[in-house]
């Protein structure tokens, strides 16, 4: 069987279990031979709109790698900001009770003990920042590995510091327009609705549709705020364009975006001294999703709505899954999608059947 019947068996699969109403697959490979898969509908509804190739979905928690972390992660390649440096020097207003010993580092490597945002939708984004900048951690930054939303909610306002402008504006300069994602944006309202997938029902916002996701994201939004945990929205064809940046080390198309020492490090271990795995701005080696042909450096961030990338350099292939899990409701938890992301990852990085000359 081959790389495109194995995974149009497999999302057909998903979708006829309900794990998703709809996806898209991408591919593409260091030389840039790409394949895009789309599947199923917007919704279970059998007469809603057809999933297309630029269907364009809230890729949620990607924001944190694309465009925030990719954001800090130039300023340390320009030398404007260090690992070693406190959050401190750049947001001093940041005072709980470790506010001496936070670093960088530990934003880039999810390693201070966070807490849940989305659970806050009474507040507004006033009360959320404040929140942020003097919520305590149970545990001392460094000690322990923990995914939340706090540290890259932190890393957008050094990064907006540092360079004097909004997120929304740093990565249309530094990403979005120089990789012609013309259909990736903080802005889903720029487009039709019709061609964006809803990503779930709640009982705050009714139908959520061509809005932010995040609870704590849509708060800042309608606020005017953009901020560094969630809120791009994307298609399969532009994640792909900044991937197959990613596997020409950094450069592509005559423009430097990352020094080859900086995308080494997005697919190096940060924390071996906890036994865990992480990158710098990206999550690391995680076969429960990459599934069990990922290596050591195979380096990728899913997003809470269903959506995930990933990016293997040593074997010059990236790909990246877009579907809207939680519609209509959020499942219990994530056995599904990531069993799903797993099976993906298998057929792609396994190199068996897959697009030509990916190895």
């Amino acid at each position: 069987m081959d790389f495109k019947n194995q995974i149009t068996k497999e999302a057909s699969s998903a979708i006829e279990n309900k794990v998703f109403p709809g996806c898209v697959v991408g591919v593409v490979n260091r030389n840039g031979e790409r394949q895009i898969l789309p599947f199923g509908n917007f919704t279970y509804d059998p007469i809603s709109s057809v999933v297309k190739v630029d269907t364009i979905y809230d890729v949620a928690s990607i924001t944190k790698s694309i465009p925030t972390g990719s954001l800090a992660l130039q300023l340390i390649d320009e030398g404007k900001l260090k690992l070693t440096d406190k959050l401190i020097d750049y947001i001093p207003e940041f005072r709980n009770s470790d506010r001496e010993n936070v670093l960088i580092k530990h934003l880039l490597t999810y390693t201070i003990d966070g807490y849940g945002l989305a659970s806050l939708k009474e507040k507004s984004a006033a009360g959320l920042y404040e929140t942020l900048l003097t919520h305590d951690f149970e545990k001392r930054p460094g000690t322990v590995f923990k995914y939340t939303n706090i540290p890259a909610a932190l890393l957008g306002l050094v990064v907006e510091k540092i360079n004097g402008d909004t997120l929304d504006n740093l990565a249309d300069e530094h990403f979005l327009k120089p990789l012609k994602m013309s259909r990736s944006t903080f802005y889903p309202e720029r487009f039709p609705k019709e061609e964006i997938v809803p990503t779930e029902s709640d009982e705050w916002r009714g139908l959520v549709h061509g809005i932010v996701h995040d609870e704590s994201a849509y708060i800042c939004k309608k606020e005017g705020k953009i901020v560094g945990h969630a809120g791009l929205f994307s298609t399969a064809s532009d994640i792909l364009n900044f991937l197959e940046m990613l596997l020409h080390k950094g450069t592509f198309n005559g423009k430097k975006y990352f020094s080859e020492k900086v995308i080494e490090q997005m697919g190096t271990n940060q924390i071996p001294e906890l036994n865990d795995f992480t990158g710098l701005g990206w999550e690391l080696n995680q076969p429960r999703y990459m599934g069990d042909y990922c290596t050591p450096y195979t380096f990728g961030k899913t997003g809470f709505t269903g959506t995930l990338v990933i990016c293997d350099v040593e074997k010059g292939i990236a790909y990246v899954i877009l579907s809207n899990r939680i519609f209509p409701k959020r499942p219990a938890d994530s056995a599904a999608i990531n069993a799903f992301r797993k099976k993906i990852g298998e057929i792609i990085l396994s190199g068996k059947g897959a697009i030509p000359a990916v190895l």
